[in-house]
């Protein structure tokens, strides 16, 4: 077998057939991702589920030596959860392991990363199967924006009864970020919205799953383009009280000013090449057309000016890759986005 992603793997593996498999892993860090598609793999199965990190190799390999009395038709399953540190921990066992795997249970190792080069990722790629569970997309998870979108309106839409269209499911990424959970958790809500018939539009996704979150949103875009850090940070406070994760704001905070930094690089190169662009046309050319838009982009930028301006699209590259980086952990991505937020607002 070979590594596939799991917006394939769940869209072209039917739920009532089983999965033939020795031993899986499972990567990526997405955790609805990762249980939707263990749940795919065990089946009707009998299941033991075991923590990872205070797992023992011995142990394991007794339940994996083990069958079930209540097996239903498909292999008894083992379920290693934060793989990472029992594969650490256990590194030679589990390669000779891979290398001949037992007949008697099959084995799930649910990683939050696993590096291309190991012996553990070769093998699984190689011989068993190997799912890659993450909500983003680009090279390093080898989905494509295309493959998640699919996802999205093909998958997750007709598990509530529903129908969304592509750019609806743009807009709710754009709006939310990635995180497999949250988008799912949206288009339940949005599927309520519906009469019989009706498809989830992008429309319905703005008015809605803005809300209050939405307007919060708005107030801090607000008080980052006029300078205000106090009121930003207040505003940013609501939400991460409210249970929003910093990698979930992020796109959402990123969004307007994101298409304000395009406007603004338009401007600068057309000058730069000796050219008289007005204001208006360079907004068109990031997106910004309605008249109403236009008016607020102007008077944005204008109180924003153009050395901050100028500096939008780094400083959210930075923190973007800062954010799934060397500040994912709980309450450094709080301090990243408070210190994003400032850096904007402030100078």
């Amino acid at each position: 077998m070979s590594r596939t992603h799991a917006f394939e793997f769940l869209t072209k593996t039917a739920a009532d057939t089983p999965v033939d498999f020795a031993v899986a892993g499972l990567f990526g860090g997405d955790s609805t991702l990762t249980g939707w598609v263990t749940t795919r793999l065990t089946g009707q199965a009998d299941v033991t589920d075991v923590e990872g990190t205070t797992a023992r190799w011995a142990d394991i390999n007794d339940e994996l030596s083990t069958a079930s009395l209540f097996d239903m038709g498909e292999q008894r399953t083992v379920v290693v959860r934060d793989a990472d540190k029992f594969v650490s921990n256990h590194r030679p066992e589990i390669e000779s392991y891979l290398a001949k795997p037992g007949k008697v249970a099959r084995l799930v190792l649910q990683f939050e990363s696993l590096a291309s080069n190991t012996k553990v990722y070769k093998a699984l790629d190689k011989s068993h199967l190997l799912v890659c569970c993450s909500g983003e997309t680009g090279q390093k998870s080898g989905a494509t924006a295309a493959a998640r979108r699919k996802f999205l309106t093909g998958y997750i839409a007709p598990k509530h009864k529903s129908e969304m269209s592509a750019t609806a499911a743009d807009a709710l990424v754009e709006m939310l970020g990635d995180d497999v959970g949250f988008l799912d958790t949206e288009i339940a809500k949005l599927s309520l919205y519906l009469e019989p018939g009706q498809t989830i539009d992008e429309p319905l996704v703005r008015e809605v799953v803005a809300g209050w979150q939405g307007k919060t949103i708005w107030q801090i875009s607000e008080a980052i383009s006029s300078g205000n850090s106090a009121e930003a940070l207040k505003q940013l406070d609501k939400l991460i009280s409210g249970g929003q994760p910093a990698i979930a704001l992020l796109p959402q905070i990123a969004w307007s000013l994101r298409r304000l930094g395009l406007a603004t690089a338009a401007h600068i190169q057309s000058e730069r090449a000796g050219r008289h662009q007005r204001l208006e046309d360079s907004l068109a050319k990031a997106g910004i057309s309605r008249p109403n838009e236009v008016s607020r982009a102007i008077a944005d930028m204008k109180r924003m000016k153009r050395e901050r301006a100028s500096m939008l699209l780094p400083w959210l590259l930075d923190a973007d890759l800062r954010l799934k980086g060397t500040h994912s952990a709980e309450g450094r991505d709080r301090f990243l986005l408070e210190q994003f937020v400032m850096r904007l607002a402030s100078c």
